[in-house]
């Protein structure tokens, strides 16, 4: 499904190309102000965008139809041959292109100069389809057999809402780490090793294709026959229709780089998701990496959720997520500091104290060593003021 703001809004990912810079300015800017539109990125010409549109991630492209050497319309065509499910606005001076924009099964067009009220019936036309699709992707997935995974914290696998059983430990074990490594090739004699490595080989082998037995049918008794493929000495786990906290999380992040009024809810959801760390009850040594990876990109949301907060003067929320990010880092000087200057600021100097003297107690018992000098001026600059 995609990511939804109140009322039901779809956020739409959009790019724009158009060469002429003010134009292009003056959309970026008009899009913005809907509040329901992310501008992913925005291309003077057309060469630049052709050579990144493989990696760029977007619903939506506003296209001006007069750009020397590559006009709009046979822009839209390339587009439309590498994503199917992209939707194309063209963008035009002159309404006579309208006829050939919807020969091209755009889903609409706009006269510059663009105002306001008519692109606002533009966005509506296409979150409207957007609504459609998703609600039809909702109805064949209810149908199916639903499957969610939990990475944060523990490890668990459930299908129709019920926990799923495993064989053995070392299935589910196996699951976790080929869901840890979705659609990527993991080489058997690696598995091997990862899972068996004080187990003889030919041993480890068999005990290896036992557990793949074993998961394939798990798989297939929750409608995901055919996703768990070897080729080439390679096992590849490939799974559609699914939930799963850790995934939804980097993708979330990866998709929308910046925190702002149009992102913050989808934000402030993913990190109500992480409940602990990557698989830490199952103590599988292979995720400490992955672990760490998710909590810096986790720990860099959190500061850039909290300046936000702080931009918007919404103090309450500020403080929330520096105690959330405390939690998950608690030896930051930069979240204690932040902390303590929001006590300040709303007059509450001893919660101020309180929480130096905390932090200060837990460097000493746990690494031996006392706050930094900033740290230190900022807790005596308190007490000198009272």
């Amino acid at each position: 499904m995609f990511p939804t703001l109140k009322g039901g809004n779809f956020i739409i990912r959009a790019i724009i190309v158009d060469d002429e810079p003010l134009a292009l300015k003056h959309m970026e800017i008009k899009l913005s102000e809907l509040g329901t539109v992310e501008v992913v990125k925005t291309f003077l010409n057309v060469g630049n965008f052709l050579k990144e549109m493989k990696h760029l991630n977007f619903q939506v492209a506003f296209l001006d139809i007069e750009m020397p050497g590559f006009s709009g319309l046979d822009l839209a065509e390339l587009i439309q041959e590498q994503f199917k499910d992209v939707y194309i606005v063209f963008v035009t001076a002159h309404r006579d292109y309208a006829v050939q924009a919807f020969e091209l099964n755009s889903i609409d067009y706009l006269l510059k100069p663009i105002m306001k009220e008519r692109l606002e019936k533009t966005v509506t036309r296409i979150q409207e389809q957007l609504r459609v699709n998703d609600n039809s992707s909702s109805t064949e997935q209810d149908i199916s057999s639903k499957l969610r995974v939990v990475c944060f914290d523990e490890f668990a696998v459930f299908s129709h809402n019920e926990p799923v059983k495993w064989k053995t430990a070392k299935v589910k074990e196996l699951f976790a780490f080929l869901v840890t490594n979705i659609n990527t090739y993991v080489n058997r004699d690696f598995l091997i090793d990862l899972l068996w490595p004080d187990t003889e080989y030919q041993k480890a082998k068999i005990l290896l294709h036992t557990s793949i037995s074993h998961l394939r049918k798990t798989l297939d008794s929750m409608g995901y026959s055919g996703s768990l493929t070897f080729s080439n000495q390679n096992y590849t786990l490939e799974l559609y229709d699914f939930q799963c906290d850790a995934i939804e999380l980097e993708q979330t992040i990866a998709m929308y780089t910046s925190v702002n009024h149009n992102t913050i809810q989808l934000f402030e959801h993913v990190v109500q998701q992480y409940s602990g760390d990557y698989m830490g009850k199952n103590g599988y040594k292979w995720a400490a990496v992955k672990n760490q990876n998710i909590r810096q990109e986790l720990l860099w949301l959190l500061q850039k959720m909290i300046d936000y907060y702080t931009d918007n003067e919404k103090l309450d929320k500020k403080q929330h997520y520096l105690q959330i990010l405390l939690t998950y880092n608690p030896y930051s000087e930069h979240a204690l500091q932040q902390l303590m200057r929001y006590y300040i600021t709303v007059s509450n100097r001893g919660d101020a104290v309180n929480v130096y003297h905390e932090f200060k107690n837990q460097l000493q018992e746990d690494l031996g060593i006392s706050p930094g000098r900033a740290t230190t001026e900022l807790y005596e600059s308190i007490l000198v003021t009272n």
